[in-house]
């Protein structure tokens, strides 16, 4: 789901924490953010994200960052 009204990103985090069996809060201790910012990023609400951010949540599940974000052209 877009972050806001005219957004394209969609973020797939809930996908990849469920394929991975994998809580939001094991993933906010194991990459260091609070559980509130990851929690931001889940549901699509966060405006940017940092790419050492974005590195650690990669290295944690296992994944590319293309498969934690997705582009989605507005119809």
């Amino acid at each position: 789901m877009p972050a806001e009204e005219g957004t394209s990103i969609a973020v797939t985090l809930d996908d990849l924490l469920h394929a991975r069996r994998m809580t939001l809060t094991e993933l906010a201790e194991r990459v260091g953010l609070t559980l509130a910012n990851l929690s931001i990023l889940k549901t699509g609400k966060a405006r940017a994200i940092r790419f050492s951010t974005l590195e650690a949540i990669c290295r944690e599940l296992g994944c590319q960052p293309g498969d934690l974000l997705a582009y989605r052209p507005e119809s």
